[in-house]
């Protein structure tokens, strides 16, 4: 029997190995050129998509003018970015933004996490799975569907809430034109579409965790809280903090859809963010030079806000994303 002891000074074979020559690194790309050709798609992707397209932000430099082109429009500077900070009504709508994005931090956030725990702790494979699909469906439906079905839901003409309020001897709210009922029904439409999608993540995670561990704290004494409280927990740290650092990436960064479906005239002063803000700039009123401008300020803060909670996740501990 061949002897399959390590020698010393013998290479572990979990090691990467260190190529000496182009040739032997040619031979290993050739051997895996099927490998590599699987990943043409992806980077096309990112070349056409992400970063092509950041020559387009010279014009947040420029008075652009669509007939004139790039090459041919007057440059100005900072001065729409001077614009942006002075305009009127550019802090209402930075803390509208913000608020909704806090919301998303310390309300929706922490509902995936929860979840996953919840649907890991059913034994039964065919209720798991059937939880599983249950909380996944909502996530395959676009916003409009979602926003149309609430609607259908909150508004006074024969919507069940109503009905419900009125049925109980309580009065009729309008839900819809309330600007203070539009931040709850906002965070409870990302829930209730994003919330079991997002526990995908945190499911392999856990059941990645070595199931010796959950023995050993069950010898131990230790019922299902403490098992998730010292040893679940504690285990998909790593991924909770990935996650966190990404989605404070896009701080500035709700998305358009979701929120213009709901903006109306009466709840604009608490609806109207910088994406919404954008659309009504750019496309609307054709000020592209300003509404590249607002894009490039939201992509620099998003830079900012992942660079320093990456640092501060690696002093305290953690691996970070980079």
């Amino acid at each position: 029997m061949q002897d399959v002891t390590a020698q010393p000074g013998a290479a572990s074979p979990l090691e990467p190995k260190i190529y000496t020559s182009s040739s032997e690194l040619k031979k290993r790309l050739w051997r895996n050129k099927y490998l590599y050709v699987m990943l043409i798609p992806g980077i096309l992707f990112f070349v056409l998509f992400k970063y092509l397209p950041m020559y387009g932000l010279i014009i947040s430099f420029q008075d652009y003018k669509p007939y004139q082109g790039i090459t041919g429009s007057e440059w100005v500077g900072l001065e729409h970015f001077k614009r942006l900070f002075t305009e009127p009504d550019f802090m209402k709508i930075l803390g509208n933004t913000l608020i909704l994005f806090g919301m998303n931090i310390l309300l929706y956030f922490p509902v995936p996490i929860i979840l996953a725990l919840m649907l890991n702790e059913l034994r039964g494979t065919f209720f798991k799975r059937f939880f599983q699909t249950l909380v996944y469906l909502p996530h395959f439906m676009s916003w409009v569907i979602i926003v149309s079905i609430t609607y259908v839901m909150v508004t006074m003409d024969g919507g069940i809430i109503n009905e419900l309020l009125s049925y109980f001897g309580f009065e009729q709210v309008n839900f819809l034109l309330n600007p203070g009922w539009f931040r709850p029904m906002y965070i409870l439409q990302i829930i209730w579409r994003e919330a079991g999608w997002g526990t995908i993540i945190y499911l392999a995670s856990i059941a990645a965790i070595d199931p010796g561990l959950y023995e050993a704290a069950r010898m131990d004494g230790a019922g299902r809280i403490r098992q998730i409280w010292h040893i679940t927990l504690p285990a998909i740290r790593s991924v909770i903090i990935t996650l966190l650092i990404l989605k404070i990436g896009s701080v500035l960064d709700l998305g358009f859809e979701h929120v213009y479906l709901m903006l109306n005239s009466m709840n604009r002063n608490v609806a109207e963010i910088i994406d919404t803000y954008v659309y009504t700039a750019g496309l609307r009123q054709g000020q592209f030079s300003y509404s590249t401008a607002i894009g490039f300020f939201k992509s620099i803060i998003g830079l900012i806000m992942v660079m320093s909670v990456n640092k501060l996740s690696k002093k305290m501990g953690e691996e970070g994303v980079y």
